[in-house]
């Protein structure tokens, strides 16, 4: 899976820190929406054309927004996998309580003026350019 963030996003930054002290296996990778990768994984994917938030791709496609928190919550398990009954609230209500962080995100997280720079050692578990 690779999971595709705001690369300017303060609240982004702190999700892809919280995944890479969680992430069972190592296994998963990052890239900003505004690298090649990013911008090329939209373009293929016509229904993420205007999407800004948070996508998960994986083999069959990419989840967005809440669906994207719920499935990397399953990914990094633990107490964390508990998430998925959040699965149990409808997506229209969920998406709408993730679109009301991801407004106030800035205000409440800031914004950086440049995309997130890995420790040597996760380098290769991100696409940059």
């Amino acid at each position: 899976m690779i999971l595709l963030f705001d690369g300017t996003c303060g609240l982004c930054d702190a999700a892809v820190q919280w995944i890479l002290r969680r992430d069972p296996s190592g296994a998963m990778r990052f890239a900003p929406l505004e690298s090649r990768l990013g911008r090329e994984a939209l373009a293929q994917l016509p229904d993420l054309a205007r999407v800004d938030s948070m996508v998960l791709l994986h083999r069959q496609g990419a989840w967005i927004k809440s669906t994207a928190a719920l499935e990397i919550a399953r990914y990094v398990g633990g107490i964390w996998g508990g998430a998925v009954l959040g699965y149990l609230i409808p997506r229209a209500v969920r998406d709408w309580m993730y679109d009301q962080v991801a407004k106030r995100r800035t205000a409440m997280f800031g914004r950086t003026d440049h995309c997130l720079i890995p420790a040597p050692e996760q380098r290769a578990r991100f696409y940059l350019t």
